[in-house]
C-alpha cells in the first residue's frame, strides 16, 4: 500500500530556504531498518516517521546514516504536516514521544513553537584536530551531550567557515556549532552546524543546536529571548526563547513536495 511522504521546508516562510525534512506518517509502525533505508533513499539531513498514539504520536527522526536522540527541524516539520494534511486539527498541540521525552508543538499565528529540553554545554578541552579542522581559533570551547560548541570572534568568520570535513569527521561528537554574536542588528547570534560524523557534512538549519545556544548566549547577553540567523547557504531564521530547563525554538515551514513510497 503506497504510503504519503511530505517533503517540508522548516525555518523558513520560502520554499527552497531553511531546512528540508521528509515527514512519513505510518499507520503501524514499520521496522528500524525500513526507515533507515527510507531515510538513505531521501538523502534530506532527516527524515522523520510518526505512527498514531492515543495521546499524541511517536516520533524518530533518521539521517541517511543514524537514527539520532532529537532533531528540532523535523519535529517542526512533522507538526506542520499533521496539521496541514489533516491528521490533527489546526488548533490542537501536536505531541510526540521520542528518545528525548515528550516534546510539543504549537500554532503561535503563522510559527510553530516547539517545546525542546536545554541541552547546556559545558567547558572543555577541543579535541585533537578540531579547532585545525575549522581552521578558527576559538574563543571558547564547550561540549553537551550531543555536540561540540565553539564561539569565534566575527559573524564574517561563521559565514566564511570551509571546514575540512574529512578531518572533522574525527571528532567524537554528534556535531559542531559554530557561533558568534551578530554584527548586523536583525539578529542577536548566528550559528553553522557540522555534523560530517552522522553523515551531514552541514546541517541547513538545526533546532536541536539552539537547546545548547539558548542557554550559551542567554549567559553572555543576559536574555533569554534570541533572534537567531543559521548561516548555512540556504540559511534559517529562528526564535528562540529560554524558560527554565525547557528551550522554545519557534520557525515556519512551507511544503515542498507530496509523494509516495511504493515499497
Amino acid at each position: 500500500m503506497p504510503l504519503p511522504l511530505i517533503q517540508v521546508d522548516a525555518f523558513t516562510s520560502k520554499p527552497f530556504a531553511g531546512n528540508p525534512a521528509a515527514v512519513c506518517v505510518l499507520p503501524e509502525p514499520h521496522d528500524e531498518a525500513w526507515m533507515q533505508d527510507v531515510a538513505r533513499e531521501m538523502n534530506l539531513s532527516e527524515t522523520a516517521f510518526l505512527t498514531r498514539r492515543s495521546d499524541g504520536y511517536a516520533l524518530r527522526w533518521f539521517t541517511p546514516a543514524v537514527e539520532v536522540d532529537l532533531c528540532g527541524h523535523a519535529t517542526l516539520a512533522s507538526a506542520h504536516v499533521l496539521w496541514s494534511e489533516g491528521h490533527l486539527e489546526a488548533s490542537r498541540q501536536a505531541r510526540f514521544h521520542t528518545r528525548s521525552g515528550l516534546l510539543t508543538a504549537d500554532r503561535v499565528d503563522d510559527w510553530i513553537e516547539l517545546d525542546f529540553p536545554v541541552k547546556a554545554e559545558q567547558p572543555a578541552d577541543p579535541p585533537p584536530g578540531l579547532l585545525d579542522a575549522l581552521n578558527v581559533n576559538a574563543l571558547y570551547v564547550g561540549r553537551n551531550a550531543f555536540d561540540f560548541i565553539v564561539e569565534v570572534t566575527s559573524e564574517h568568520i561563521v559565514r566564511a567557515l570551509e571546514p575540512d570535513f574529512v578531518r572533522l569527521k574525527k571528532v567524537g561528537a554528534r556535531g559542531i556549532i559554530v557561533t558568534s554574536r551578530s554584527e548586523n542588528g536583525e539578529f542577536d547570534f548566528v550559528s553553522r552546524f557540522f555534523a560530517p560524523g552522522s553523515g551531514i557534512d552541514e546541517d541547513p538549519v538545526t533546532g536541536s543546536a539552539h537547546c545548547c545556544l539558548a542557554p550559551f548566549w542567554s549567559t553572555r547577553l543576559g536574555r533569554t529571548e534570541f533572534r537567531a540567523f543559521q548561516a548555512s547557504p540556504r540559511g534559517g531564521v529562528l526564535r528562540v526563547r529560554l524558560d527554565g530547563d525547557r528551550v522554545k525554538l519557534a520557525g515556519q515551514a512551507v511544503t515542498v513536495m507530496r509523494a509516495q513510497l511504493l515499497c
